[in-house]
């Protein structure tokens, strides 16, 4: 099964949440920074290397906290796994996104997210903490 990672990255209170473009599969939906883990990547370093493709940022770590499967209607199943993003260098810039925006957890519900982040929103919103 295909397996994506998803950042959770947080500052200040507020978590980082970043738009698709018109152009890219679910079109203008929110989503958490991250994508495919490659052949021979575990769900660790392909966190590292999205983050840094995607957002400028070095060395992403941290520890896991939900992991489920996923169907969009007509695809394949996928693994989702949130990671919540502990340490990194640099700072996060918008490299390939429409928009990108530091959210408090409690408005994550308001935004247009991709389906697949919309159970991880509603369970663990509230319990999003620094």
């Amino acid at each position: 099964m295909l397996q994506v990672v998803a950042a959770v990255i947080q500052r200040d209170g507020r978590v980082l949440i970043c738009r698709r473009r018109p152009d890219q599969l679910h079109p203008l939906e929110w989503e958490f920074p991250g994508g495919k883990v490659e052949k021979g990547e575990s769900p660790a370093q392909a966190l590292a290397r999205e983050l840094e493709e995607e957002l400028g940022i070095g060395g992403a770590a941290g520890d896991e906290i939900a992991r489920y499967a996923w169907s969009y209607p007509g695809k394949n199943p996928i693994e989702l796994i949130f990671i919540r993003v502990l340490s990194y260098t640099g700072e996060p810039r918008n490299l390939i996104f429409q928009e990108m925006r530091w959210e408090p957890p409690a408005r994550l519900g308001d935004f247009n997210f991709v389906k697949g982040d919309t159970q991880f929103i509603a369970r663990f919103s509230g319990k999003l903490t620094i």
